[in-house]
């Protein structure tokens, strides 16, 4: 049951982690072998401050409504969906790209321009429903299109058409719940403590 969580009442604090599995193995002579697993996946916890029973409700009915971790939905979190560049309008992937690179070339920028994404923003191409993050600067050249490089985490999940547009502002996360069981507390004067955890679905 697709749907976006509410943003209404925002959460107070956000935290985003990386889940990727790495099996390390040792020989008897002390030789360590690592190999990663595809499929990394961030996670999230949104933790909200004291509401009271109305404005607990929307909440409460959505997370009911996802069955426990059967349905996926759409979450924006605060503050780190937002880029810390200078990023503005539409900007787009310059040629197709392909499943497993790290690295692409972006246009549609303000030329000449240091700083358009910052290191460690998210990012989505609007051809799927996967979040990357962004390891390097990303800095226009002074070219008319205002071209610059994209380097980005973890390698490219599927293949991205020429002129995909890349959202870098109120980035969605495609997420399911981390857990079966959904608790909350009532507290002082009837107030209503919550904390949800969250991870990536792919």
């Amino acid at each position: 049951m697709p749907g976006q969580f509410p943003t209404s009442p925002q959460a107070k604090d956000a935290s985003i982690g990386s889940d990727q599995t790495t099996i390390v193995t040792k020989t008897t002579s002390g030789r360590v072998q690592t190999r990663q697993i595809d499929g990394q996946k961030f996670t999230i916890q949104l933790s909200f401050p004291p509401m009271s029973r109305a404005n607990f409700a929307p909440i409460k009915a959505f997370i009911m409504k996802q069955r426990s971790r059967l349905n996926t939905f759409t979450v924006i979190p605060p503050v780190i969906s937002n880029a810390q560049g200078v990023a503005t309008g539409t900007i787009s992937v310059d040629g197709a790209i392909s499943a497993g690179v790290t690295t692409c070339t972006i246009d549609g920028m303000a030329t000449s321009t240091n700083g358009i994404l910052k290191a460690g923003d998210y990012v989505k191409f609007a051809s799927h429903e996967k979040v990357y993050m962004a390891v390097e600067d990303l800095n226009s050249n002074g070219s008319g299109s205002g071209e610059g490089t994209l380097t980005f985490e973890p390698p490219l999940r599927e293949d991205v058409a020429n002129n995909t547009v890349l959202t870098y502002d109120n980035v969605p996360f495609f997420v399911r719940l981390a857990n079966d069981v959904q608790e909350y507390s009532i507290i002082t004067n009837d107030l209503y403590s919550y904390e949800v955890d969250l991870i990536e679905s792919l």
